[in-house]
């Protein structure tokens, strides 16, 4: 007999199996006979309906039964259909949930007025930044493509236009990968997280005011410091408003701080791994982009950012806008590092910006930021409930719809809060015990009250990668074992893992016995080292993307599904180098401090190009908005280091020019000769060694490889 845990994205149970037989756990069904399932495996707990359940491994005779000489079938370069065994695996899923519960529905369509009559948002050169008829397909029962989980969520998120919350408070729904709210008060209107484009919050404000008249907004509130949280603004407001004082910009303390680092310091890596997340190169399809959990997708407008007025630094803090007190309540470490949700006495209602949604969240997203405190999330979350759980009866977002009710609104709140406290102390009791963030990843499962609820879905986040960000958190990315401590490289170790197995074709044998039993999971694992070993060899890398295929197929969470199918997408058609977005808008860098701008030059630094160098530069900084500043730049054991006011000696030049400028410069977007000649720059001293300065730094590629070397 054999003991074994394992998890997909929707819930978990032990299985004890022999080679013969099967077990299951009470309240699955008894299914004797089943062949090889294996792979992305369905194990349903605490009396779940049952699922596919995983077979015992493959027996080493299996791939050792094919010859030698025997070549693997060619896998084509086409997107494939659902296999069989998904199908049934998502067939199981729709067995497991409650999928006669509607009221999500019923809540997603309540309060409907209207919405946008174009079929397209375009922005002025006229190009689509927002489709709303690219997911129409989205209709009826799942096609086996598509997890019927997910397809559920993509159906309610599909839903789009203005909603009436209550009778003072109303959103636009379904424009951008979030949702804006305008809140009525005696004297204008408060604007709460504008989007992501300027050019879906300008159709979200048109068609607000189509149906409610041209309400003057009074202020604007940033809840949080994630870029679909603000970089439309100025589809809304015009920042000279905001400089006479008629417009109030609201934000969490740090707010700028982290909305400009996140989006500059790690912004390319972050951005091309959001290409993976979001899908957005994948067809709008069954078998491509369906949803991204937390909303459609991401608008591909122009991100815009107008600074805060006033900060918002303690819970309690208390502020009137529009005629309305808004209580605040500070939530840093959440969601995001700078976090803040409100709640309006007058109309009883509270806004919990992204830390109460319909989607269990990320600990970590699979673009990459810093790890959360899913702890300290509970603990805002029990806060929350005793500041106003007892007069609460309309709770909004800044995604999904809202609920509505006293009753409901507590339930969520407490249902979320015991979901993030169960996801960190359940780690952390497994770590305790000597599992590994792998080993727990497979392991963990949520109680029966937690899994069932919708809004605790994997949508977004996954239990799997969340409970692995927490032991990350706490103990980091080493498990402990030193055979995992100093790892060969990816290309490396493929070598030797095909050498060892018995080369690229003995491999791919294995695979597919693997990948033919439904084994998705090890199928995956085993072509990734051949196609590390052999980038060229198509057979593997056709193979492995016919594998993610399937998984993403079968995936609940929006973005797994993206990151299996853009990988695949890939391995057929390799890197497709499109325009790269900008990762950091102008409105981003002008926001930047100059410590953050010479700190992000350090991380552009090329150690070789600098090697055996030492430079030393004066930078003074000019400009209307602010007085000049002095910076001392050294290049020195290839580190840029720097401090404010001048050199203690003579450096070798100096450079004078403003901020704009000198980010353009280093942006390579202006010649550092061009701005001297059009007197924008001044030099002084060696102009060759600013020059030996400037060409010290990468720019760095966009488009580089995931999937392969």
């Amino acid at each position: 007999m054999k003991m074994s845990y394992a998890q997909d994205h929707t819930c978990t149970q032990v299985v004890v199996y022999d080679a013969s037989e099967i077990r299951y756990g009470p309240g699955m069904r008894d299914i004797q006979t089943l062949g090889r399932w294996g792979g992305f495996v369905f194990l349903f707990a605490w009396g779940c309906a049952s699922a596919p359940p995983p077979a015992p491994e493959p027996p080493p005779s299996a791939a050792a039964n094919a010859t030698a000489s025997e070549p693997v079938a060619s896998s084509s370069s086409e997107s494939k259909t659902a296999s069989e065994l998904t199908k049934q695996a998502n067939s199981a899923v729709k067995q497991a949930l409650p999928f006669n519960d509607q009221q999500d529905f019923a809540d997603a369509q309540k309060g409907f007025l209207g919405t946008w009559e174009e079929p397209t948002i375009k922005d002025a050169k006229g190009q689509v930044v927002w489709d709303f008829g690219a997911f129409s397909f989205v209709k009826g029962e799942a096609p086996s493509e598509v997890n019927p989980s997910l397809w559920r969520m993509a159906q309610l998120n599909s839903i789009h236009g203005l909603f009436q919350v209550s009778d003072n408070i109303f959103q636009v729904r379904g424009f951008d990968l979030s949702v804006t709210s305008f809140i009525e008060g005696k004297t204008g209107v408060v604007v709460v997280d504008p989007l992501l484009s300027k050019e879906t919050a300008a159709a979200a404000l048109a068609l607000y005011r189509k149906h409610r008249g041209n309400k003057p907004i009074v202020a604007m509130i940033y809840t949080h410091s994630h870029v679909d949280h603000f970089g439309g603004v100025r589809g809304m407001i015009d920042e000279k408003a905001v400089q006479a004082g008629e417009v109030k910009v609201l934000a969490p303390e740090g707010f700028m701080e982290h909305a400009v680092s996140e989006n500059v310091f790690a912004g390319t890596a972050m951005s091309r791994r959001a290409t993976y997340m979001y899908g957005p190169m994948l067809p709008k399809s069954a078998q491509g982009t369906v949803d991204a959990g937390l909303g459609k997708t991401t608008s591909t407008g122009e991100v815009t950012l107008i600074p805060p007025t006033d900060s918002i630094a303690k819970t309690g803090q208390k502020m009137r806008l529009a005629g309305l007190e808004f209580v605040f309540f500070m939530a840093p470490g959440t969601e995001a590092p700078s976090e803040m949700l409100f709640y309006i006495p007058e109309y009883k209602a509270l806004c919990s910006a992204e830390d109460v949604t319909h989607t269990l969240h990320n600990v970590l997203t699979l673009r990459g930021a810093q790890v959360r405190d899913p702890l300290v999330w509970s603990r805002y979350l029990n806060d929350l409930l005793g500041m106003w759980g007892k007069d609460v009866e309309v709770m909004f977002a800044s995604h999904h719809w809202p609920t509505w009710g006293n009753e409901p609104i507590n339930k969520l709140i407490k249902s979320q809060r015991d979901l993030y406290k169960y996801i960190n102390d359940q780690t952390l009791h497994l770590a305790n015990q000597g599992y590994t963030l792998i080993e727990i990843g497979e392991q963990m499962k949520l109680p029966p009250e937690l899994d069932k609820v919708w809004a605790n879905r994997n949508y977004y986040g996954t239990l799997n990668h969340n409970v692995k960000a927490v032991y990350q958190r706490y103990l980091g990315w080493f498990d402990g074992n030193p055979s995992t401590l100093h790892q060969l490289p990816p290309e490396e170790a493929g070598k030797k893992y095909v050498e060892a197995i018995g080369g690229a074709e003995a491999a791919m044998r294995q695979a597919k016995t693997s990948f033919d039993s439904g084994d998705y999971r090890w199928a995956a694992q085993l072509l990734n080292h051949v196609v590390f070993a052999e980038p060229k060899n198509d057979k593997a890398r056709f193979l492995l993307a016919d594998a993610l295929e399937q998984l993403g197929y079968q995936a609940e969470s929006g973005p797994w599904r993206g990151f299996y199918l853009t990988g695949a997408m890939e391995l057929r058609q390799g890197v497709r180098n499109l325009p790269a977005p900008d990762t950091a808008s102008p409105d981003v860098q002008a926001a930047m401090t100059p410590e953050m701008f010479l700190d992000y030059l350090a991380v552009r630094l090329d150690p070789i190009k600098a090697a055996g160098k030492k430079l030393s530069i004066a930078l003074v900084l000019t400009g209307d908005k602010q007085k000049q500043q002095e910076y001392s730049i050294v290049v020195e054991n290839s580190v840029l280091n720097y401090s404010a006011g001048k050199p203690s000696e003579p450096a070798d030049s100096t450079l004078t020019l403003d901020q704009p400028t000198f980010v353009a410069i280093n942006g390579g977007k202006l010649k550092l000769a061009d701005a001297v000649q059009e007197k924008k720059a001044k030099v002084d001293g060696s102009s060759d060694k600013l020059r030996e300065f400037m060409g010290l730094f990468d720019s760095f590629e966009f488009w580089f490889p995931i999937v392969t070397p």
